[in-house]
């Protein structure tokens, strides 16, 4: 029998790998199709795009982004809505990364039961009912601090954390302590800096959590300065047919001119102003993204 020469196949090796290519290839078009036929509708012109697209806007419009936007609720939300994720993203990384290093130390009194405390919480929830009283008697609504200080800790984020920060040597620790480092110097100058990899990962998940969430806004904020752009676009998605109606209105009004701006492009702009913001977190973690959950999900 003849011996294979190295990278030679046979022809069921060459049958299956097709397969999986044809597999993964239809596969990655099947999940990304459908955001990108909102974008295309999005850039459409709205008449045009009423009649269907597939896989070119029809026409080139951005009528609705721009009538959109002129509303000064938009704006101003866009601005709390990121002042938000970033603020609110940025507390909760840190207060979590000092929680997640207090627990790793085994001189600290009672690490044990704060951990186990800490983890029963992401089980066991009193409910909406509690939550809202208690955020009352914070007096935390009608408040900013509503968007921060309520996820300050994040349970599920500590325990990878803690995990990964296991991993790295105690000699290291040792040698800086020799030398005089105190606690904030170990944390800020040597574990944070080789923790990059499952900071960069729980940084992509709480900005993500930070700009979807919603339900907080709809239920404890009543001021119109402190709305986020999640809840106005979702008020918008409801009443798409009368914002679009309002549009046609405003257009004739003020221009003397028709729009034919229709509910559908609104909806799919407000969900284009949604994703795509969020979606520029990604480029910038990535590197970190897949090294991060592993190693601090499976403690080696």
């Amino acid at each position: 029998m003849r011996k294979k020469r190295r990278g030679e196949r046979d022809l069921g090796e060459c049958i299956y790998g097709a397969v999986c290519r044809i597999f993964i290839v239809s596969f990655t078009i099947l999940c990304a199709y459908p955001f990108y036929y909102i974008f295309i509708y999005s850039i459409s012109d709205p008449g045009l795009a009423r009649t269907g697209v597939w896989f070119w806007p029809k026409g080139f419009s951005l009528e609705t982004y721009r009538q959109l936007f002129e509303n000064n609720d938009i704006a101003s939300a866009f601005l709390i809505s990121v002042a938000r994720t970033t603020i609110g993203t940025a507390i909760t990384i840190i207060c979590t990364a000092i929680l997640a290093f207090l627990v790793t130390r085994k001189e600290m009194v009672g690490r044990k039961f704060v951990y186990r405390y800490t983890v029963i919480t992401m089980y066991i929830s009193a409910g909406m009912i509690p939550w809202y009283i208690l955020m009352k008697t914070y007096h935390l609504d009608n408040s900013f601090l509503l968007y921060i200080i309520p996820g300050a800790i994040d349970a599920y984020f500590m325990i990878l954390m803690k995990t990964y920060m296991e991993q790295i040597p105690e000699s290291m620790e040792e040698a800086a302590e020799l030398e005089g480092a105190g606690f904030f110097d170990i944390l800020f100058r040597i574990i944070l800096p080789l923790s990059k990899p499952i900071l960069a990962t729980c940084t992509v998940y709480c900005a993500v959590g930070q700009w979807n969430r919603w339900q907080d806004n709809f239920f404890l904020v009543r001021d119109g300065k402190l709305q986020t752009i999640q809840l106005i676009l979702y008020n918008f998605l409801k009443s798409a047919d009368r914002i679009a109606q309002s549009i046609k209105n405003g257009a004739a009004a003020t221009a003397g001119r028709t729009s034919n701006i229709t509910s559908q492009s609104v909806q799919m702009v407000a969900i284009m102003v949604a994703a795509i913001p969020i979606m520029l977190v990604y480029p910038f973690a990535q590197k970190y993204f897949t090294k991060g959950i592993m190693m601090g999900a499976v403690k080696g």
